[in-house]
């Protein structure tokens, strides 16, 4: 029988540990925030390691950037402004620019395979958290793809927490955090400062990246029957208890 999916608050959570975010783009970590604070405010590390430079999402000519230098060098200002106001230390973000030339996506070869395992080793964490891989975004996709080999080709003991995007095709719900308006507006804040990400919604859908990301947590939230309100969803995926796809 499946078991019903939690809510973030009912588990029983170490007061304290060692997580991992691994971000395809800068702005997916926010994507994941109010489930970020939850774990912060219990005392733990959170390590973000941003996998792409997201050069490719800014507009050319936006604020003067044309070349992938000038991209890259806006979109991980963003990341850091948002990390600050968020309260990340500024030694637990590191970029690894994995595209190289500034592209989406990048090769799950082994130089991606050496920096993010390396990055791993040094967080040591029991949770890394990152996009969904049943994604139309081939860089999330690749994400998933990358850590699972990493996972089972070390043996790590840890779980693969795997959020609902607004590219995501097919997941199982097994963890909800949910928040109210309090949380959605504090949320929207730091999604608002992804400023040519921002920019870049409002020219193409005509709605801002902060309306983008919590319309999937209001459409999770409604689904979880909780009108109203918003949730960030997540699959988890469990290594090294004898194999992965195991429920938490």
């Amino acid at each position: 029988m499946r078991p019903a999916p939690r809510e973030l608050t009912e588990l029983d959570l170490p007061g304290c540990g060692h997580l991992a975010v691994l971000a395809p783009h800068p702005d997916d970590f926010d994507a994941i925030a109010v489930t970020m604070r939850h774990f912060a405010r219990r005392g733990w590390r959170i390590r973000l390691a941003v996998l792409t430079s997201g050069a490719s999402g800014v507009e050319d000519g936006y604020r003067g950037a044309r070349s992938i230098a000038d991209k890259t060098a806006l979109r991980e200002a963003e990341q850091r402004s948002s990390c600050h106001v968020f309260g990340l230390p500024p030694d637990d973000l590191h970029f690894l620019r994995l595209d190289g030339a500034g592209g989406d996506a990048f090769a799950v070869d082994s130089a991606s395979l050496a920096r993010v395992r390396a990055f791993l080793r040094t967080a040591q964490p029991t949770r890394v958290f990152m996009p969904h891989g049943d994604d139309a975004n081939l860089a999330h996709r690749r994400t998933w793809e990358l850590f699972r080999t990493i996972a089972r080709e070390d043996g790590l003991a840890v779980e693969a927490w795997l959020n609902r995007d607004a590219k995501t095709r097919a997941m199982r719900e097994d963890v909800f955090a949910r928040f109210g308006a309090e949380e959605a507006a504090w949320k929207a804040g730091l999604l608002r400062l992804h400023a040519s990400q921002h920019a870049r919604n409002l020219a193409t859908r005509g709605h801002g990246f902060d309306e983008r990301v919590l319309a999937v947590n209001r459409a999770s939230a409604d689904a979880a029957g909780w009108s109203g309100e918003w949730a960030e969803a997540f699959e988890v995926v469990r290594f090294g208890t004898g194999g992965d796809g195991m429920r938490l």
